[in-house]
C-alpha cells in the first residue's frame, strides 16, 4: 500500500485531527505523514511531520510523491494550491480523499450552498454579495446572515444584518468582495452528524451516518456535544450525497422550532462534534476516517450514549496533567484527551473529556469545572474568549 515514500497515508494539516486520525491508523498497522506550518504540531507528536507553508504547491506535491493516499485535517489548505500541486508530482487526483474538486465546493460556502439548494437538501439561500448589495437584498430579504464565502468558521466572517442600515454598515467588509448573503435561519438549537459514502468498483456505493447531536455553542467556539432526541442523518447523506462527496464529513445543522432541520455547513474531514465517539464503545469517526480513505469497507456505527465537553485555552494556566489527574480522581470513569499544542490561547481547542453512562452531560460539565479549577487556579473566566480553532 505504501507509495515508494513509504508512508500509507499522509495528512494535509498536523492539528488534533490528525493526531487522532493518525493514532486510529497506527492500531492498523498504518505508516503516517503530516505537514503543518507549526513545527511542534500536535500531530507531530505521534508520527512524523513536515513542517512547511500548505499554500506553496511544492510542499504539498512532496507528501503526494510520498505518500499513498492523501487526506485532509482542515478544509483551509486552498483546492488550486492542490491542483498544483498533482500536478507538479504528476499525481492522478484519484490519490486524495475527498477529491478536490468536492473540497474546492466545500471551501466556497457559495457554492456549497448552491450544490445543496440544487440537489433539494434544505438550506438557506444564499446569493453572492455584489455591487451595491440590491440584488441580494431583493433575493433574500431582511433578516439576512452575511459571510465570508472562504476561510470562516467559529463565528469568524459571518454577522446577521436585520435592516438596511446593519446592512450597510457592515459594508466596510462585505464591500470588498468575497462575501455572501443568505437567508436567517431561526432556529431552535443546532445538531450535527458524522456521516460518510462509500463507493467501491463492482460493488457500489454505501452510505451511512453516526447518530444526531445536540451541540452547544459557547462564544460561537463548540462547548458541548450530546445525543439528540431526533434523527437528521437522511439530511446528513443527501447533503454529502449532494456535493458528490465520498469519504468522511462533518455536517452542521439548525432545527427549527417545527422540528425540520436545514444544513448549516459541511466539513469534509472528521469533526469536532463526534469526538464522542472515541469512547462510546464502537467505531470512532477516526476509525472510520482512515478506513475510508484508503479504501477499506466502513464499519456499522454503534455505541453507548456519551457527552463530549471541548476544552478550551485560557490565561494564566497552569500544570494540565495535574489538572487532569484531580479531574480523573473526581471522576475515575472520565475519559481525557489533549493535543499536546504548544500555546494555550483563548479559545483554542486544547483537548476534550468525554463522560459516558448516565448523567452524562452533568457529568461532563462538572469534570470540566475540576480541571479548570486546577488549571487555571479559579480565574478561568475572568478574561473574554478570542476565536482561535487550530
Amino acid at each position: 500500500m505504501a507509495s515508494s515514500g513509504g508512508f500509507d497515508l499522509g495528512f494535509l494539516g498536523g492539528g488534533q485531527l490528525a493526531r487522532m486520525s493518525i493514532l486510529a491508523a497506527k492500531r492498523l498497522g498504518i505508516e503516517c505523514v503530516s505537514v503543518d506550518p507549526q513545527e511542534d504540531s500536535p500531530a507531530g507528536h505521534v508520527a512524523p511531520s513536515v513542517t512547511g507553508d500548505l499554500r506553496d504547491p511544492e510542499v504539498i506535491a512532496e507528501v503526494f510523491r510520498n505518500a499513498a493516499v492523501v487526506t485532509l485535517e482542515n478544509e483551509f489548505v486552498p483546492a488550486a494550491t492542490i491542483r498544483a500541486a498533482l500536478e507538479q508530482a504528476k499525481i492522478e487526483p484519484g490519490r486524495m480523499v475527498p477529491d478536490v474538486e468536492v473540497l474546492a465546493t466545500v471551501q466556497d460556502k457559495l457554492l456549497q450552498r448552491q450544490a445543496l439548494n440544487r440537489a433539494g437538501v434544505p438550506s438557506p439561500v444564499a446569493v453572492a454579495l455584489e455591487g451595491d448589495g440590491e440584488v441580494a437584498i431583493a433575493k433574500v430579504g431582511f433578516p439576512m446572515m452575511l459571510k465570508q464565502r472562504f476561510g470562516s468558521y467559529d463565528g469568524r466572517g459571518t454577522v446577521p444584518a436585520h435592516d438596511r442600515k446593519q446592512f450597510h454598515d457592515q459594508q466596510v467588509h462585505w464591500g470588498q468582495g468575497g462575501w455572501l448573503a443568505e437567508t436567517y435561519v431561526p432556529f431552535q438549537r443546532e445538531l450535527a452528524v458524522i456521516a460518510y459514502r462509500w463507493r467501491k468498483p463492482g460493488v457500489g456505493i454505501l452510505e451511512g451516518a453516526f447518530p444526531t447531536m445536540e451541540t452547544v455553542q459557547t462564544h460561537h467556539v463548540c462547548d458541548l456535544v450530546f445525543p439528540a432526541d431526533t434523527d437528521a442523518s437522511e439530511v446528513a447523506i443527501a447533503a454529502v450525497r449532494a456535493i458528490e462527496g465520498f469519504g468522511l464529513f462533518g455536517v452542521e445543522l439548525f432545527q427549527l422550532p417545527d422540528g425540520s432541520v436545514q444544513v448549516n455547513e459541511i466539513a469534509p474531514r472528521p469533526h469536532n462534534t463526534g469526538h464522542y465517539t472515541l469512547d462510546w464503545g464502537g467505531v470512532s469517526q477516526f476509525d472510520q476516517h482512515v478506513r475510508l480513505a484508503l479504501g477499506l469497507s466502513p464499519a456499522a456505527p454503534f455505541g453507548a450514549p456519551t457527552c463530549m465537553a471541548n476544552l478550551l485555552g485560557k490565561p494564566h494556566v497552569g500544570d494540565w496533567r495535574r489538572a487532569m489527574i484531580a479531574t480523573l480522581e473526581y471522576d475515575p470513569d472520565i475519559r481525557f484527551h489533549w493535543y499536546e499544542k504548544a500555546e494555550s490561547r483563548p479559545g483554542r481547542k486544547m483537548g476534550h473529556l468525554n463522560a459516558v453512562g448516565v448523567d452524562i452531560v452533568e457529568r461532563a460539565k462538572l469534570a470540566r469545572d475540576v480541571f479548570y479549577g486546577v488549571w487555571c487556579g479559579g480565574e478561568c473566566d475572568q478574561e473574554p474568549i478570542s476565536v482561535s480553532d487550530w
